[in-house]
């Protein structure tokens, strides 16, 4: 093959794959609204089981009867208490809705530190006699790598709530428009939140799978403070929380649910406009170092480069 035919059969790869890295988010639409509709149909098939088997409501996964969650609830409620509570919430909060979650996670915080002690404990044992560290030093790194042990699934938790809920406060402005339009239309706000959270998902899969679960509980249960009260506790802080502190507001002194989102929105586009001009605001400090470590480098090899090069030749 010529020079020219290899050419255009590397611009047609480049041409085709431009094209699909185009068309390949607007394929992903429909299985978003999809995988939400999913969501929301086995949700409501599990509220309706766990209402016939007399059980509150608890998301569960797929691989675990109700009754065997229930027990499995209560049975951690009895021996951890509050730190098993709010363990769960942190689950919730990460979007980790298997109900052995809190469990594992619980575990994992007690077996991690050991873990580490005893790989350092064979790492010094393991060293020749010149190199050996000080008992001191030893105990400080087994310490250390005890603590570390023990503090890193509540760092990898906690990652995965801040990215979830930066998420949601981006986008819950915007599904607040929407909810406003449907309830000012005469929509009820059941109806409303399920339609938000199909039309959202092309923009934040997790803010509508959170506002699926909402209208199935908010449809289900007899109480829908309680649902909203369950919104509020798996989305954590933020956007979702403010949105379901208002309604219940609103729906117990008899207020206005729409001024209630109308006044909701635009605090929250406030907040969300603030936070980006912090975000600006903080740029240049955080580009001061990698300026100095990389661009006036190149600047000086550029500018004085030449002049350098000149005045080597001239003395030679």
């Amino acid at each position: 093959m010529g020079n020219e035919t290899i050419i255009m059969i590397l611009a047609s790869l480049a041409a085709g794959l431009s094209f699909a890295a185009f068309a390949f988010p607007f394929l992903q639409k429909s299985d978003q609204k999809e995988k939400t509709r999913s969501l929301i149909e086995k949700r409501r098939k599990d509220l309706y089981q766990e209402s016939r088997d007399g059980s509150n409501v608890i998301i569960k996964d797929d691989n675990v009867s109700a009754s065997d969650n229930l027990a499995m609830f209560y049975s951690f409620q009895k021996h951890a208490g509050s730190m098993g509570e709010k363990a769960r919430d942190k689950m919730l909060q990460a979007g980790i809705r298997n109900p052995k979650a809190h469990l594992k996670f619980m575990i994992s915080r007690a077996a991690i530190p050991i873990v580490f002690v005893v790989l350092a404990s064979l790492y010094f044992a393991a060293l020749p006699e010149e190199k050996q560290y000080s008992d001191g030093m030893e105990a400080l790194m087994l310490l250390g790598g005890a603590l570390f042990g023990f503090k890193l699934p509540d760092i990898l938790v906690k990652n995965i709530i801040i990215k979830r809920q930066e998420e949601i406060n981006i986008s819950f402005p915007d599904a607040l428009d929407m909810m406003l339009i449907c309830v000012q239309g005469g929509i009820g706000l059941e109806q409303t939140i399920q339609r938000v959270a199909e039309e959202v998902s092309e923009q934040s899969e997790i803010l509508a799978e959170e506002l699926g679960i909402l209208c199935v509980e908010m449809a289900m249960l007899n109480d829908r403070r309680k649902a909203l009260q369950d919104f509020a506790r798996r989305v954590g802080s933020g956007a979702g929380k403010t949105f379901a502190t208002s309604l219940i507001q609103a729906e117990q002194y008899g207020t206005s649910v729409s001024q209630a989102m109308r006044v909701m929105s635009d605090e929250l586009r406030e907040i969300r406009m603030a936070a980006a001009e912090q975000k600006a605001a903080s740029l240049p400090p955080k580009l001061t170092v990698p300026m100095i470590l990389f661009f006036l480098p190149v600047l000086f090899i550029i500018i004085l480069g030449p002049v350098g090069i000149t005045v080597s030749a001239m003395g030679g």
